[in-house]
């Protein structure tokens, strides 16, 4: 007979295993059709303060998992209006209108071009889908910010983000 606490343990370990394979598929597909050098996943776990928890890179040199971001760059006000849909796509930090630490940071981890979609799932704010180009500056196309909506919305509806 199987152990009860072992079959749930297994379970458990399964339904990660196909969220998290979810999340690298839908995270390499977009970077794939985008042509560019990296798309991750930014979680938070506590109010505005987040961290890379995926990534999908063109090179191993762009990697930035585990990253936490600006914390002091990203308050109340871009949350609410990333609750509310918000898509920011900045095709060349350097000449864009955003906040000097946000240019600094971005400019720390090799970015050249930013855009970013927010994941909502029925519980609000989630976390942030957002593609860089590292190489230079990239002019985002309706069809970018729509793979990057869709991205999104597929990662909205899976069970361990409505649920978290």
């Amino acid at each position: 007979m199987p152990d009860p606490g072992l079959e749930k343990l297994f379970n458990r370990l399964s339904k990660s295993l196909a969220e998290d394979k979810l999340v690298q598929d839908v995270t390499n597909d977009i970077r794939a059709k985008l042509d560019v050098d990296r798309v991750v996943l930014y979680y938070f776990y506590r109010q505005w303060q987040g961290r890379v928890t995926f990534e999908s890179l063109s090179s191993s040199k762009y990697s930035i998992f585990g990253s936490t971001g600006p914390d002091e760059c990203f308050n109340g006000e871009y949350a609410a209006l990333y609750q509310k849909g918000r898509v920011s796509a900045i095709a060349n930090i350097e000449t864009a209108p955003i906040a000097e630490c946000h240019r600094d940071f971005l400019t720390t981890i090799q970015v050249k071009a930013n855009l970013v979609v927010p994941v909502l799932p029925p519980k609000g704010l989630w976390g942030l889908l957002i593609a860089h180009h590292c190489q230079s500056p990239f002019d985002w196309s309706a069809d970018n910010i729509q793979t990057m909506q869709t991205g999104a919305a597929t990662l909205a509806q899976a069970h361990a983000i409505r649920q978290g």
